[in-house]
């Protein structure tokens, strides 16, 4: 029997469709192992600067909620970033240059091409955060919020792909795609933000 009608043969038979599924869900396995491969994540333990301040209850000095700040915005500020800049070093970059001590930021939208968040991942102190990075995955910025205490950042963002919407703390290795803006609303400097952000303030 010639090859070609060897083939044709096995055709009919239906190996040769048997065969072609077999190599597209070993390209598939393939594909989405490689997809996956490129995500990463790593827990660390957050702990205070004593195990006495982590294993402490709350004290009934600390109400459950109070105002913190009573102000107004001196000036707003809206930073533009373009493609390939690291969010969060042209952030820490503008705070400089605007000599920001205190701020609330009030806005953001964009693109990324990748990203690094982390978010909480226990529910008992010492706290914990998992750090979650992913260099190759794009998507769309539709949220970012936080604060700006002391000139430290403190900033979390929302991000969307096609599948999904997630989120977290805004961490480096955050690349901007199409473009990012972010908006901050500047407060007085003597204002006193220590405490927002302290888990051991409780």
């Amino acid at each position: 029997m010639s090859r070609d009608a060897a083939g044709t043969s096995a055709c009919a038979t239906g190996l040769c469709h048997t065969f072609n599924m077999r190599r597209s869900i070993v390209f598939a396995v393939a594909f989405l192992s490689l997809a996956a491969a490129q995500e990463t994540r790593r827990e660390i333990t957050n702990n205070a600067p004593t195990p006495a301040q982590d294993a402490k209850p709350n004290s009934d000095q600390v109400p459950d909620v109070y105002t913190a700040v009573n102000s107004q915005f001196q000036r707003v500020l809206i930073f533009r970033f373009k493609y390939q800049a690291d969010l969060l070093a042209g952030l820490q970059q503008m705070v400089k240059e605007n000599k920001i001590r205190n701020a609330v930021i009030l806005a953001g939208a964009g693109s990324v091409r990748g990203y690094q968040v982390h978010q909480v991942s226990n529910r008992t102190m010492p706290s914990k955060n998992m750090f979650v990075k992913d260099p190759t995955a794009p998507a769309d910025m539709i949220g970012m919020n936080g604060y700006i205490m002391n000139g430290k950042i403190h900033a979390h963002m929302t991000l969307a792909n096609p599948d999904k919407a997630f989120g977290g703390h805004l961490e480096p290795g955050t690349e901007v795609f199409t473009f990012a803006i972010v908006t901050v609303g500047v407060l007085p400097d003597d204002l006193d933000l220590t405490k927002l952000d302290d888990k051991t303030y409780r």
